[in-house]
């Protein structure tokens, strides 16, 4: 059998078939009017004096690229990798490490940072892919560990306390609606790469190989090097994701790489829709969104942001994308 009929019979499952790129281009349609807001929202921002509004949307959009690039592996890859932060606080350092050493040309240590969080992703998915089930998660979480006290005992570039980053150079000033639009720009362009991908043959042969790994072996596709690429994919996206960060706060902090952040992005992801495409999107915008409102009504904003999470994994497994998508055909 071709390798197109292999991947045309694969991807026969209703799952699959449910994402065909002829029935989901016009639901992708369907965002193109918040973003059409999000992309005005900053000149009403400052003519309103709601510029704190503006650094909160900009917060938004760096964690859904992050969440969105953890989404290839875990939606769409069926990979549960509890170490995502690992790429996103390298990114960040990178950043801030190559600013301290008197490197500021965004040209030189944009590419550099996110060839960094690429690099360390395949290295790790290497030898955590030789695993399954519990087992890769733990080591996932292993390696994230061994990364934060790497970076926590390296005190030239501050230790516990992070790291300060003045922003790079573009060649032009950067104000605060600048990085607004920066970060707006390469989230659309991540997110489109993100389409492709997940709808080209490598996307289709992956979520065959997460639906049914065995069977998919069977007819002739190895599970490794999908996987491979595409845990190397998302962690540039998610390292991308951690320079965008350090662009917007200014600095790099360890806690970037910590375990709690893996949890944040995963979470991100169960709340948007984990394996729907505009999962990350939506899951970063609501956490970020929910967090700002608990946090304005009490110290235990936790506890309100957890009722919520607890209240949609129970009623809504498919997370918002879900909810909105509607009752499954």
């Amino acid at each position: 059998m071709a390798a197109d009929e292999h991947t045309r019979s694969v991807t026969a499952s209703p799952d699959v078939a449910a994402r065909a790129p002829g029935s989901a281009w016009p639901k992708a349609a369907l965002g193109v009017l918040p973003a059409a807001l999000v992309a005005l929202f900053p000149p009403a921002a400052v003519a309103w004096g709601l510029e704190f509004y503006m650094g909160l949307v900009t917060k938004a959009m760096v964690f859904a690229l992050a969440a969105s690039g953890l989404n290839l592996v875990l939606g769409f890859g069926g990979l549960v990798s509890f170490g995502h932060a690992t790429y996103f606080g390298l990114g960040a350092y990178t950043v801030a490490v190559l600013a301290r050493e008197g490197t500021t040309s965004a040209w030189v240590v944009w590419p550099t940072a996110v060839l960094v969080a690429a690099a360390v992703a395949t290295a790790v998915a290497a030898i955590c892919l030789r695993t399954r089930g519990l087992y890769f998660i733990m080591i996932t979480l292993a390696f994230a560990q061994m990364f934060y006290y790497g970076v926590i005992s390296f005190k030239q570039y501050g230790g516990e306390d992070g790291l300060r980053a003045p922003r790079t150079d573009f060649g032009l000033p950067l104000g605060d609606v600048e990085v607004y639009y920066l970060v707006l720009a390469v989230l659309v362009v991540c997110l489109w790469l993100l389409w492709r991908i997940v709808h080209a043959r490598f996307g289709r042969a992956l979520q065959a190989i997460r639906d049914n790994e065995s069977r998919a072996t069977a007819i002739g596709f190895s599970a490794y090097p999908y996987q491979l690429v595409a845990f190397a994919v998302s962690g540039a996206i998610t390292g991308l994701a951690g320079v965008l960060m350090v662009h917007y706060t200014q600095y790099a902090s360890p806690y970037m790489l910590s375990w709690p952040q893996s949890g944040h992005l995963m979470l991100m992801v169960i709340l948007g829709g984990v394996g729907r495409f505009w999962g990350g999107v939506l899951g970063a915008a609501a956490m970020v969104a929910l967090e700002e409102v608990f946090h304005s009504v009490t110290i235990h904003w936790q506890l309100g942001v957890g009722a919520v999470l607890l209240a949609v994994v129970l009623l809504a497994p498919r997370g918002i994308a879900g909810i909105l998508e509607g009752r499954p055909r």
